[in-house]
Protein backbone atom coordinates (compact mmCIF):
# COMPACT_ATOMS: atom_id res chain seq x y z
CA UNK A 1 0.00 0.00 0.00
CA UNK A 2 1.57 3.26 -0.95
CA UNK A 3 2.04 6.12 1.53
CA UNK A 4 0.86 9.54 0.86
CA UNK A 5 1.29 12.79 2.27
CA UNK A 6 -1.33 15.07 2.45
CA UNK A 7 -0.59 18.86 3.01
CA UNK A 8 -2.65 21.34 5.10
CA UNK A 9 -1.80 24.67 4.85
CA UNK A 10 -3.82 28.35 5.23
CA UNK A 11 -5.98 29.32 2.11
CA UNK A 12 -8.47 32.21 1.69
CA UNK A 13 -11.31 29.87 3.23
CA UNK A 14 -9.64 29.04 6.07
CA UNK A 15 -7.62 25.68 5.21
CA UNK A 16 -7.20 23.29 2.39
CA UNK A 17 -5.55 19.62 2.00
CA UNK A 18 -4.00 18.23 -0.77
CA UNK A 19 -2.01 14.86 -1.39
CA UNK A 20 1.50 15.01 -2.33
CA UNK A 21 2.74 14.09 -6.11
CA UNK A 22 2.45 10.31 -5.75
CA UNK A 23 1.73 9.05 -8.81
CA UNK A 24 -2.42 7.68 -8.63
CA UNK A 25 -5.33 8.21 -10.59
CA UNK A 26 -7.21 9.85 -8.56
CA UNK A 27 -6.12 13.16 -6.69
CA UNK A 28 -8.80 13.93 -3.20
CA UNK A 29 -8.73 17.44 -1.64
CA UNK A 30 -10.09 19.15 1.93
CA UNK A 31 -10.84 22.35 3.30
CA UNK A 32 -12.55 23.73 6.21
CA UNK A 33 -12.27 26.69 8.19
CA UNK A 34 -10.71 24.77 10.99
CA UNK A 35 -7.68 22.26 10.57
CA UNK A 36 -10.26 19.50 11.97
CA UNK A 37 -12.70 20.50 9.53
CA UNK A 38 -10.28 20.30 6.90
CA UNK A 39 -9.25 16.90 7.67
CA UNK A 40 -12.54 15.23 8.16
CA UNK A 41 -13.58 16.91 4.69
CA UNK A 42 -10.26 15.30 3.07
CA UNK A 43 -11.44 12.24 4.79
CA UNK A 44 -14.99 12.11 3.22
CA UNK A 45 -14.15 13.16 -0.58
CA UNK A 46 -11.35 9.88 0.28
CA UNK A 47 -14.14 7.94 1.10
CA UNK A 48 -16.46 9.44 -1.99
CA UNK A 49 -13.79 8.56 -4.31
CA UNK A 50 -13.33 5.17 -3.22
CA UNK A 51 -17.29 4.78 -4.04
CA UNK A 52 -17.15 6.60 -7.12
CA UNK A 53 -15.18 4.04 -8.43
CA UNK A 54 -16.75 1.31 -7.56
CA UNK A 55 -19.88 2.53 -8.62
CA UNK A 56 -18.10 2.87 -12.23
CA UNK A 57 -16.29 -0.60 -12.03
CA UNK A 58 -12.78 0.65 -11.76
CA UNK A 59 -10.20 -0.42 -9.84
CA UNK A 60 -9.48 1.80 -6.67
CA UNK A 61 -6.05 2.06 -5.21
CA UNK A 62 -5.99 1.93 -1.69
CA UNK A 63 -3.30 4.36 0.15
CA UNK A 64 -2.15 5.05 4.19
CA UNK A 65 -2.04 8.96 4.37
CA UNK A 66 -0.79 10.72 6.99
CA UNK A 67 -1.87 14.66 7.34
CA UNK A 68 1.53 17.34 7.72
CA UNK A 69 0.36 20.83 8.81
CA UNK A 70 2.13 23.29 7.28
CA UNK A 71 3.32 25.84 9.96
CA UNK A 72 1.70 28.63 9.13
CA UNK A 73 -1.30 26.51 9.26
CA UNK A 74 -0.36 25.89 12.88
CA UNK A 75 0.38 29.04 13.93
CA UNK A 76 -2.82 30.17 12.29
CA UNK A 77 -5.04 27.20 14.11
CA UNK A 78 -3.47 27.52 17.04
CA UNK A 79 -3.03 31.45 17.26
CA UNK A 80 -6.20 31.67 18.59
CA UNK A 81 -5.58 29.66 21.80
CA UNK A 82 -2.13 30.75 22.26
CA UNK A 83 -0.37 34.11 22.08
CA UNK A 84 2.50 34.21 19.76
CA UNK A 85 4.17 35.51 23.07
CA UNK A 86 3.05 31.93 25.07
CA UNK A 87 4.23 30.00 21.62
CA UNK A 88 7.93 32.00 22.34
CA UNK A 89 8.31 30.70 25.34
CA UNK A 90 7.48 27.04 24.82
CA UNK A 91 9.11 26.75 21.82
CA UNK A 92 12.32 29.35 22.13
CA UNK A 93 11.09 30.64 18.50
CA UNK A 94 11.09 34.83 18.71
CA UNK A 95 7.41 35.83 18.49
CA UNK A 96 8.64 38.24 15.28
CA UNK A 97 10.10 35.25 13.58
CA UNK A 98 6.56 33.02 14.64
CA UNK A 99 4.97 36.20 13.16
CA UNK A 100 6.54 35.86 9.73
CA UNK A 101 6.07 32.36 9.46
CA UNK A 102 2.21 33.00 10.45
CA UNK A 103 1.69 35.64 7.61
CA UNK A 104 3.95 33.52 4.94
CA UNK A 105 6.75 36.27 4.81
CA UNK A 106 8.93 33.61 5.40
CA UNK A 107 9.37 30.28 6.02
CA UNK A 108 11.18 28.37 8.86
CA UNK A 109 13.73 25.84 8.11
CA UNK A 110 13.75 22.63 8.69
CA UNK A 111 15.88 22.73 12.37
CA UNK A 112 13.08 25.21 13.39
CA UNK A 113 10.08 22.78 12.11
CA UNK A 114 11.56 20.84 14.35
CA UNK A 115 12.30 22.62 17.35
CA UNK A 116 8.46 24.07 17.30
CA UNK A 117 7.16 20.16 16.76
CA UNK A 118 9.37 18.66 19.52
CA UNK A 119 8.49 21.96 22.05
CA UNK A 120 4.41 21.48 21.18
CA UNK A 121 4.83 17.31 21.62
CA UNK A 122 6.59 17.78 24.85
CA UNK A 123 3.90 20.24 26.09
CA UNK A 124 0.96 18.05 24.49
CA UNK A 125 3.04 15.29 26.96
CA UNK A 126 2.95 17.26 30.06
CA UNK A 127 -1.04 18.06 29.86
CA UNK A 128 -2.14 14.39 29.15
CA UNK A 129 -0.61 13.88 32.77
CA UNK A 130 -2.64 16.23 34.25
CA UNK A 131 -5.96 15.94 36.20
CA UNK A 132 -7.68 18.24 37.80
CA UNK A 133 -9.16 17.81 41.20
Amino acid sequence: MKQVKVFIEPSDYGFSAYMDDTPLSYACLGEGKTINQTVNDFNMSYAEMKEYYEQVGKAFEEIQYSFYIEPAAFLKEYGRIFSLAGLQRLTGVNQTQLGHYLHGRRKPSRKTVDKIQNSVRRFASELSFIRLA
